[in-house]
Formats: structure tokens, sequence, C-alpha cells
């Protein structure tokens, strides 16, 4: 499966899916779950928590509310703010549950972001590069448009360069 790289707001983007990168607690709090929850309104925020805490690397999905697709896959790169760093097994799980999450429904496209860099401490370029690994090893049943979102030009240039795009 082929995807590409691009740069924006996660909150802005158009799929059937887009995923949060988030702590194991579910509760949204800055970065991209930030954005997702502050576009999408306090709904998000609510059903998510309701669906955790979750195990690290595993994922809940809900609604996308305000949001300009059908699910919000939240996928728990890293441990509840404060407890602990996302590693390079929690991101590789986090990546691979969250494409599997969309394509068992049915979903056509996906955003899926950095998981477990930023405030979850793990190096942007390496977890690009874990994420990007999991992607070219999904073989999907109706996924077919992936999109990795980098947010800002220094993280674009970053991710594109870890892909080899």
């Amino acid at each position: 499966m082929e995807f590409e790289v691009i740069r924006g707001d996660i909150a802005d983007q158009s799929a059937d899916a887009l995923v949060n990168a988030a702590g194991t607690s579910l509760k949204m709090g800055s970065g991209v779950a930030g954005a997702l929850r502050r576009a999408a309104g306090v709904g998000l925020n609510e059903a998510a928590m309701a669906k955790g805490p979750v195990d690290l690397g595993a994922v809940a999905v809900t609604d996308a509310f305000g949001l300009d697709a059908e699910y919000v896959i939240h996928a728990a790169a890293m441990p509840h703010y404060g407890d602990g760093q996302a590693t390079a097994e929690s991101i590789r799980d986090a990546a691979r549950n969250a494409l599997a999450a969309a394509d068992e429904r049915g979903c056509e496209s996906l955003v899926i972001p950095a998981l477990g860099c930023g405030v979850a401490g793990f190096d942007l370029a390496e977890g690009a590069r874990l994420i990007s690994e999991e992607i070219r090893a999904f073989d999907p049943d109706s996924l077919r448009d992936v999109r990795f979102i980098a947010y800002s030009d220094s993280e674009y240039e970053t991710v594109r360069e870890a892909v080899g795009e």
C-alpha cells in the first residue's frame, strides 16, 4: 500500500478515519489530541475517555463528532502523561492497530500523525521510520489512501527524509 507525507493540521483533514496520538488513559490533552479535541467539540474527549484506559499499543475507536471524518482512532503509543515515554514497540503496535481498525471498518482513507513523538519523547525521525515500515507492511482489504501528516515545516522535512520520500 502506498502512502504520502503531507503537511498540515490533522483537525482540518478530510478522511474516513483520523488517528489521534493518544496516551493509554485516552484523555485528550495537547498536541494532536488537543487539535482534534478543539475542532471536534467536547463530545470527542468524553467518548474517548469512556473507552479508556487501554493497553500500551492498543487503539480505541470513536465517532469523529465535528471533524470531517467518520471515525477517530485513538492509538496509545505512549503511557499516560508523566508515566514514561513511547517505545519502538509501542509505536509499531499503535500504528499497526490503527491501520487494522480503519481497515476492519471499511475505511478507504486514513490520516496518521507521528505517534509517540513530540510530548511522548520519542525521536521524530526514528518514529517516522517505524510508522512508515508498518504502513508499507500492512496488507489492507479496503484502505487505499494513507496520509502521514506533519504539522510544521521542520517536522514535514524530517518525516519525508526519514521515510525516504
